[in-house]
């Protein structure tokens, strides 16, 4: 065998070794029904907000704008469904495109999204927020 030939199968058995990449979250509740928890409310910070996993390698946008009132966002951009940052200073930012979206309503605020971020019904469940 030769030098080459060595290196290519070398090169095969590390990309080999690296598996399958991990899929792409999607937005959204993924298989959650309502009533299954979403996270605890003690997890999502005054006047910000957190990605949240969720079954069926989804994610939501779970926002407190004002102490104690909740909101949840489908976190994919409706531009090209790039999924935004959690808030910062009342702002949800797209980091692919720069679209910005209000954190109280996800009404977009700035494109090229033509429309904001889509609501995902949450209700408060003693500790925690589930699906509504």
């Amino acid at each position: 065998m030769d030098r080459r030939s060595v290196l290519l199968c070398g090169l095969a058995a590390a990309l080999s070794a690296c598996g399958e990449p991990a899929p792409r979250k999607t937005g959204g509740a993924g298989t959650a029904r309502p009533g299954d928890r979403v996270v605890a409310v003690s997890a999502v910070p005054d006047g910000s907000g957190v990605l949240v996993d969720m079954p069926g390698n989804a994610q939501l946008l779970v926002v407190q704008p004002r102490s104690g009132e909740f909101r949840a966002f489908n976190p994919a951009c409706p531009h090209v469904g790039s999924m935004v940052n959690p808030p910062a200073r009342g702002v949800i930012t797209c980091p692919l495109h720069g679209s910005t979206f209000d954190a109280s309503t996800g009404a977009v605020r700035k494109g090229p999204a033509e429309s904001g971020l889509a609501e995902v019904a949450v209700v408060r469940s003693g500790d925690d927020l589930v699906l509504g």
